[in-house]
């Protein structure tokens, strides 16, 4: 039977409570609602008050709560109603979280995946709609993870919380629910681990690069781009840090130009990482300037109109993938 995005990561949450008699899980509205999106449904009900944790609403006490269970030995998931507020906790994150191994010279571990909803086209403006994950890439310590496929985001999840690193974990909510893109999940206990990046359409003309929900736009321009005789190759990272830059490099040297995507603004956004590390490793395989389609340095705004002028589109994709093939 196919699953949705939802209910892949709905799993991946009860198989591992169910394998770790030391898993926590702590948010806003997670126990008894199930989570605003409904992601963590059922969880209290079968493992208790004691392991599936209602919190105020209070990010910074969220994770600076999983930093303390971690450091007791406990597996801890914190749920951020919506990524937007993970800023509330942002010293935590940074501070602690990211940095306790290196100050205790590898003794200790920080078992903690922190989760939540991302993203925009769903008409959630400003505060609802962020990708803020390059705030994070900078901060070393911390792996971080967006998947864009039902399977991709199960096994991703398991091995995060198997993982002894603090791992943020962004879950584009507009592919929850989304049915075009659901899947039969594989068999049995599996994890997929993290630096992989699957190419998700071959083509020897042009490389996009992107992850999230922008890689259903890239897949999309590709379909436009073959009708006119270009193959784009698209490359799904699936995590940003460890980054698969093998996989994008072998791409490069094959079809000599680059196109990077992402929902996050353009300064300093994590499409940049991408290009300097080709201009850095991969420029003599380079015909073209590697470009980059990303969201306006702007709030996303409300008005839909408004919304997808300041986002990524597939009409903005196609247009950077015949610029760099013409030039």
């Amino acid at each position: 039977m196919k699953k949705n995005f939802l209910t892949a990561i709905k799993e991946a949450l009860h198989e591992e409570m169910e394998h770790n008699g030391d898993m926590i899980c702590i948010g806003e509205d997670i126990g008894l609602l199930g989570g605003a999106f409904g992601v963590t449904e059922g969880l209290q009900e079968r493992y208790g008050t004691g392991r599936v944790i209602d919190a105020p609403i209070s990010e910074a006490a969220i994770v600076g709560s999983a930093v303390g269970m971690s450091l007791n030995g406990k597996t801890v998931m914190a749920e951020m109603q919506f990524i937007d507020f993970i800023s509330c906790g942002f010293d935590q994150i940074v501070n602690n979280l990211a940095t306790y191994h290196y100050r205790t010279a590898g003794d200790v571990d920080m078992g903690v995946v922190i989760r939540g909803p991302a993203g925009g086209y769903g008409g959630g403006a400003l505060y609802h709609s962020q990708m803020n994950e390059a705030w994070f890439a900078n901060s070393p310590g911390i792996k971080i993870v967006c998947p864009s496929t039902p399977s991709d985001a199960k096994g991703l999840m398991k091995y995060a919380l198997r993982d002894r690193n603090p791992v943020l974990f962004y879950e584009v909510k507009q592919l929850y629910r989304d049915n075009a893109i659901a899947e039969e999940l594989p068999e049995g206990d599996y994890v997929i681990e993290f630096g992989q990046a699957s190419i998700r359409r071959e083509g020897s003309d042009l490389t996009f690069v992107t992850y999230g929900q922008n890689v259903y736009h890239c897949l999309k321009a590709a379909d436009l781009l073959a009708e006119e005789g270009v193959k784009a190759e698209v490359i799904d990272i699936r995590t940003l840090v460890p980054l698969d830059e093998e996989t994008i490099l072998k791409s490069i040297a094959k079809t000599n130009r680059l196109v990077v995507v992402n929902e996050a603004p353009m300064t300093c956004g994590f499409a940049g990482e991408i290009v300097a590390r080709i201009a850095d490793k991969g420029f003599e395989y380079l015909d073209a300037p590697p470009l980059r389609v990303t969201r306006l340095d702007t709030p996303v705004p409300w008005a839909k109109t408004l919304e997808l002028h300041v986002l990524p589109s597939v009409e903005k994709i196609v247009a950077a993938g015949k610029r760099v093939v013409r030039f």
